[in-house]
């Protein structure tokens, strides 16, 4: 009796990008960010790509999420370009090139909103109608 050898399904491959949006989502839920949502933009501006956004329940949690994720970036060998809101911490703003990653604690989610501003579905295109000729079948 001969046995067939299995041959070892074939991986596919995840994007650079994919592997940073898991690596950064993985990061928030790390230091329990909560309301974690992800806006594929690139339909909305040619700035970057994606959104994330995630609320964080006090200043010292929201510093806490910005620098884990700081580190997890840079441990991939991703380049952050820019951190903004530390201080205050009702707010952080870490742009990481193609992804843009919002902290806010509620109450400044709810004042700004950001959702309604990135959550605009991609238009579809519209498909153009052949024109009826019925003018041009007239004798």
């Amino acid at each position: 009796m001969t046995t067939a050898k299995k041959t070892p399904a074939k991986k596919r491959a995840v994007p650079a990008s994919k592997k940073l949006e898991m690596a950064i989502v993985s990061s928030l839920e790390d230091i329990k960010a909560r309301d974690i949502e992800i806006f594929d933009v690139r339909h909305l501006t040619s700035m970057f790509d994606q959104v994330i956004i995630a609320t964080a329940e006090s200043t010292r949690q929201t510093k806490a999420l910005a620098k884990h994720l700081r580190d997890t970036v840079k441990d991939l060998g991703s380049k952050v370009y820019g951190v903004e809101g530390e201080d205050s911490g009702e707010w952080v703003l870490i742009d990481l090139g193609d992804t843009v990653v919002h902290i806010m604690q509620p109450a400044a989610r709810e004042n700004y909103n950001l959702e309604e501003l990135w959550d605009h579905p991609k238009p579809k295109l519209s498909r153009k109608r052949p024109v009826a000729d019925d003018d041009a079948t007239e004798d």
